[in-house]
């Protein structure tokens, strides 16, 4: 029986769920949400969601949001179905610090970078923000192809933050400089752009 899949289009939450359904090939409903419509607000999904945020799934019956809980839900659905997670102690506890350290550190300084641009901030305030942001990125180096060798649930945590920065550098490269993304991000990104996961769950307006 397929799991409802609740998703916003541009949500890097929502994107990193539906990247690890396809990834470990999960039946799933896709339930597209419109922001501009409040669809997140309906008393339908706020009983699914009391947050009224996406990502959320319903399993059979049991609803379930926040996207880190429902990949790790999802681990635990089909643990021997192209795994998320790796079965080394370390390297586990590794994931599930790395993808700590994308929610509370990575998107922070990119945030204000994003700010700073849509709100036309002075060049110094964009400039200011996009040197942190730069600080922050050069933490982030894959070990072998992936962040942490095998693909991941690192990686489907990491790369809607940074498809993120790729298309805003693309669309106002005078703001979001070409050259942000350090060099070994960048091919990371390179990378995960071609798989075939990626290509079939780019937000829907992005096409």
């Amino acid at each position: 029986m397929a799991l409802d899949f609740y998703y916003g289009s541009g949500s890097p939450y929502a994107w990193r769920v539906w990247l690890a359904l396809e990834h470990k090939s999960i039946p799933y409903t896709f339930k597209l949400l419109s922001f501009d419509a409040d669809e997140t607000e309906t008393p339908e999904f706020t009983k699914i969601n009391p947050r009224q945020k996406v990502p959320a799934i319903v399993d059979d019956g049991f609803a379930l949001y926040e996207s880190s809980a429902i990949m790790e839900y999802l681990e635990d659905k089909t643990p021997g179905t192209a795994p998320m997670f790796s079965t080394d102690l370390h390297t586990r506890a590794t994931q599930r610090r790395l993808i700590r350290e994308v929610d509370d550190y990575f998107f922070a300084p990119l945030r204000k970078v994003f700010t700073a641009v849509t709100e036309k901030k002075p060049a110094e305030e964009v400039a200011t923000a996009v040197d942190a942001a730069r600080a922050e990125l050069a933490r982030w180096k894959p070990t072998g192809d992936y962040m942490t060798g095998a693909l991941s649930a690192v990686d489907f945590t990491l790369y809607p933050f940074v498809a993120q920065v790729e298309r805003s550098s693309q669309r106002n490269p005078q703001a979001v400089p070409a050259d942000l993304l350090p060099p070994p991000l960048k091919d990371w990104a390179g990378r995960m752009q071609k798989l075939s996961i990626v290509q079939k769950t780019l937000p829907p307006h992005w096409k």
